[in-house]
């Protein structure tokens, strides 16, 4: 149980009392950082980020997420890296790479982009001839991907209500951004037709880069005001498995620092990792 200073950003976060994943109660603190310099840090949120790790998954987690004041708070401006269209040649290259692996397990069909960013991905899909579908809590981002002729919802990934529709759901850089991960999980089981992909991407603290950043005292994820997770290749894949996939390619990310990309298949597809 984590004391001491948790009472000064208390009001501002919801503090988890069991683990995210597995729901043990034993988790201790880890990491202590500054978020201070964050682009979206608001002085009313406190600046320190305390990070714990559960003793019984080995799931490293911050203390607690934000409530809907804060996120208001937080969220209320944009990236520009997250505006749709944005640097929309280059990203049309670093997508393309990811598109044509996941197009080598699933040839066609709608994609359903959760949390679609600048949209490049969506963009990209098409030209491998799927039928784009976005999903972003931005209504400017949802509007504009409108006005670009691609079907678009303003809602979280759980309340969208079309069970089997889809071939492929990436979660690009997502789930370590949801309170509780399996829920993200258990929808994209839902929503994937028989035979469907998941495509996922998130920093990767197994790899060695990080232990280096670590070392340097350099790794910015600790700082991260937008994660509540850190996962390693090894919990994530557990994680998959848990909630019915199966991880069948694995590799490393373009798009940000010591990310990785891991695609997985409902679990009544039998393949092997790659």
């Amino acid at each position: 149980m984590l004391g001491g200073e948790l009472a000064t950003i208390r009001d501002n976060r919801i503090l988890y009392e069991t683990c995210p994943l597995c729901g043990g109660a034993d988790f201790k603190a880890l990491v202590k950082a500054d978020c201070s310099r964050h682009p979206l840090y608001h002085p009313s949120i406190g600046a320190a980020m305390r990070w714990c790790r559960c003793a019984g998954c080995g799931h490293v987690f911050t203390e607690g997420y934000f409530t809907d004041e804060a996120l208001d708070l937080i969220f209320g401006k944009t990236h520009d890296h997250q505006s749709v269209g944005n640097n929309a040649e280059r990203q049309r290259l670093v997508s393309a790479r990811m598109v044509e692996r996941v197009a080598s397990y699933v040839a066609d069909g709608h994609w359903l982009d959760v949390g679609f960013g600048d949209g490049s991905l969506l963009f990209t899909a098409e030209e491998w001839g799927f039928t784009s579908v976005g999903l972003d809590l931005r209504q400017g981002n949802v509007e504009a991907l409108r006005g670009l002729g691609i079907e678009s919802h303003c809602l979280d990934v759980e309340r969208l209500d079309q069970a089997g529709r889809f071939a492929v759901i990436s979660m690009a850089d997502v789930l370590e951004h949801m309170p509780y991960p399996s829920v993200g999980l258990t929808a994209a089981h839902k929503l994937l037709r028989p035979g469907g992909a998941l495509f996922v991407s998130m920093p990767n603290m197994d790899s060695v880069v990080w232990r280096l950043l670590d070392q340097a005292r350099t790794n910015p994820y600790w700082g991260e005001i937008e994660h509540y997770h850190n996962f390693g290749r090894r919990r994530l894949y557990a994680l998959l498995a848990e909630h019915g996939f199966r991880p069948v390619h694995y590799s490393v990310s373009e798009r940000y620092r010591v990310c990785m990309e891991i695609i997985a298949l409902r679990q009544d597809v039998a393949a092997e990792v790659g």
